[in-house]
Parts: structure tokens; sequence; C-alpha cells
């Protein structure tokens, strides 16, 4: 038998850990010997070869947590996949922040990111946990900070999930308001708050619903239109109408959950056809292998997709 011992010192210890120390018992799953913590250090016992093997998964871990980075589910069964090669497509594709740098950790993603830098409007589509929304924002931030574009332009559909806006409280911006806020939590995720409202009152970032949009020309802006599957046809040939010289715009949507009257249809799933072949535009297509979020959230997306072929046949 053997051991291994590191100090977890540099970064709070729930980067690492995890809440509840989730992320210690994950780690565990993937070493044939045992892990054990004690305060700030991290000790390794069994076989050599496995410690040494396991070892190379830890530090690129450890880097991570140090640039700012929180080590998940899926981070930790990635790297212990195929430690080697997701390190460098990892290194290859980052969005670096100023609160912290992001990677792509699938295939998709990193196809994602890449259709985003060269293309004028990139359409997105896949389930729930994908980061469809997520990187799309981390994309438009990053482009911000290097004065590619003037400013952000975010919009959803204010669009009914089986509750009525009628009974929510306030005036309409109030009452809106909970459509836009994953939007405001991504952005929370990657600037400070501190910047986020010099950037608000600047009207240099802006959070609206999609009815907002109507009679506007948006210049020189990095426009994100989340939720597109809730869009008619009609309002998605007027988002797309608003985009006007040196901008770039992202759709995002999840042609599985379609929130609209069902004598509606979807403009996201007409629009595949409509702009199939367009020069300039390009269609993403994520899956559940591109599942982001856990394993757990991957099966629930597995188990509906199951549900939804036996019900066509």
């Amino acid at each position: 038998m053997a051991e291994k011992s590191y100090i977890l010192k540099g970064f709070p210890l729930i980067n690492f850990l995890g809440s509840k120390d989730c992320n210690l018992r994950i780690l565990q799953k993937n070493f044939a010997g045992r892990i054990i913590v004690r305060g700030e250090k991290l000790t390794l016992v069994g076989d050599k070869k496995d410690i040494d093997s396991f070892d190379s998964g830890l530090q690129i871990m450890f880097a991570k947590v140090k640039a700012g980075d929180r080590i998940d589910e899926f981070l930790i069964n990635s790297v212990y996949e195929n430690s080697d090669n997701t390190e460098k497509k990892k290194e290859k594709l980052s969005i670096k922040l100023p609160k912290k740098i992001i990677y792509s950790k699938t295939d998709g993603q990193e196809e994602y990111i890449s259709a985003i830098e060269s293309n004028d409007i990139v359409i997105c589509i896949g389930p729930s946990g994908t980061g469809k929304t997520y990187l799309a924002v981390a994309k438009a931030v990053q482009n911000l900070i290097l004065k590619k574009y003037e400013r952000i332009v975010l919009v959803r559909p204010a669009v009914e999930a089986g509750e009525n806006l009628g009974f929510l409280p306030g005036d309409f911006m109030e009452k809106i308001a909970p459509f836009l806020r994953p939007l405001y939590d991504a952005l929370i995720d990657m600037v400070s708050r501190d910047k986020l409202t010099k950037l608000y009152d600047t009207q240099t970032v802006e959070v609206a619903p999609l009815a907002f949009m109507r009679g506007r020309t948006l210049n020189d802006s990095f426009v994100i239109l989340d939720e597109a599957q809730n869009t008619t046809s009609v309002q998605m040939k007027m988002f797309l109408t608003r985009i006007g010289s040196g901008s770039k715009a992202v759709v995002t949507g999840d042609i599985t959950q379609i929130d609209l009257p069902h004598d509606r249809s979807s403009g996201l799933v007409r629009i595949q056809k409509i702009l199939k072949g367009v020069k300039g535009v390009q269609f993403i297509y994520l899956s559940k292998k591109d599942v982001v979020r856990r394993k757990l959230v991957q099966k629930i997306v597995e188990a509906y997709e199951r549900y939804s072929n036996e019900k066509k046949e």
C-alpha cells in the first residue's frame, strides 16, 4: 500500500469538495483506493500505480479551482474518462471572463462555441442542461470586453409554462421579471454585481422581453434570443429582422418544451426549414450527450426521450 498527500490551499475548499462534500464521493468512485480528507489535507491510500494515475486528474482539477472554477460531477467524470484528451480540448476552447474561465465540456459545446465565433447568426437547439444559454451569454460578455460589440441585448419571450401572468403581482415589468431571471443569473455568474449595475445603467447590457424588440434596429450588438421555442413564426421573423449592421445573433431553444397554445406553431421549429442553407446562418444541435449539469439530469432527458419515442410508435 502507498500514500500520497496534498494540502488544499489557495482556493475555497467548497470549490473543490463541493456542497456537503458531494464531489468527494464522486472522486471516490473514480479511485480504486481510499480518499481521506482531514481539514485542508487530502490523502490517497492505495496501489502506487492507481495513485499515480489518479494524481494526473487531480492536478487538472487543482489548476481549475485555483483559476477560480468550481469542480462538478461532469468535470470529474470527463477528466477520468480521458484526462489528456479532455484537457487539451478544454485549453483549446476557453472563454476568458472577469470572474472565471469557461471551458467547453463536450464535442457539441466545442462546435457551438466555434459556430458563434465564425457566423453572424447561430441557432442552437437542444435539451435542458446543455449550456445553450450560458455559453451564448459567456461569448457575449467576452466579445463586449474585447470591444467587438458596443452592447449586449438578451431577449426572452414572456410565455407562461402552465401558469398565468395575470395572477402575478405588480406591473408589467414586475410580472415578466421571473421570465428574464435566468439571463440575470448567467450574467451575475460572469461579471461582478457592481460592474453589472454599471453596464445596466449605461444600457451597455439590456435584458428585455421579446415584445420590446418590435420596431427597433440593433446595430453593433451581440443579441441573444433565449427560449426561442416559445416564439411564433411572426415573432421569430420580427426578431431576426431587428439585427442591424455589425451585430451577431444567437438563438437558443428546446423544441421538446414548447409552451405555446396548441393552435400556434413554434417559430424555432419552422425556421429550420426556412433558413436551411442560408449563408452566414449555422444550426447547432445539442443532444443528451451534451448535458453537463449532472448525470441525473442526463438520465431524466433520456427517460423523456424514450417516452416520446414509445408514444410515437
